[in-house]
């Protein structure tokens, strides 16, 4: 996928997001204007979760997923910004490599410019802090916060609507 201008990566991973949340049974919108914080609207068992979908690399073992935005104003030239709690609930991310979404809870992501997800483990054997990948796929009840950021997973079925 190499040579794509990251206007066509952002369009591919939203594409790819919403039909991944459609297979799951998750009810998706989508904002009438451009340029807004979030891309989309997640709706799971009627709680909405504002979603900025990323485009996320795989590099080895790591998918590295950039979460800062740089836009051109008239008078502050250009300006970088992170993502907040007031702005989106959540980050979805599409690795092409792996053909594969993810869903980030705010509380994970909140003001970081970058996250890196692992899929295999580290050559130091590092355990601590590390955000595994397959913690995050989307479906899966634990990121659409009914799981505590950082605690147990939640027991049950996946994809939820078969609980």
């Amino acid at each position: 996928m190499e040579g794509l201008t990251g206007n066509r990566k952002g369009a591919i991973a939203e594409a790819e997001i919403c039909a991944a949340a459609v297979r799951e049974g998750i009810g998706v919108y989508r904002p009438l204007a451009e340029h807004g914080r979030c891309d989309l609207v997640l709706d799971h068992r009627g709680r909405l979760l504002r979603v900025q979908c990323k485009w996320g690399s795989l590099s080895g073992d790591v998918i590295k997923v950039w979460l800062k935005t740089s836009r051109h104003t008239p008078h502050n030239g250009y300006v970088q910004t992170t993502y907040g709690a007031t702005e989106i609930d959540a980050v979805a991310v599409y690795c092409p490599q792996l053909h594969q979404c993810y869903l980030l809870p705010i509380s994970l992501v909140a003001q970081r410019s970058m996250i890196h997800l692992r899929v295999g483990p580290s050559r130091n054997n590092q355990r601590r802090g590390l955000k595994w990948a397959d913690e995050y796929e989307l479906g899966a009840i634990a990121q659409l916060g009914e799981r505590r950021a950082g605690s147990a997973k939640v027991a049950g079925s996946s994809p939820a609507s078969s609980t």
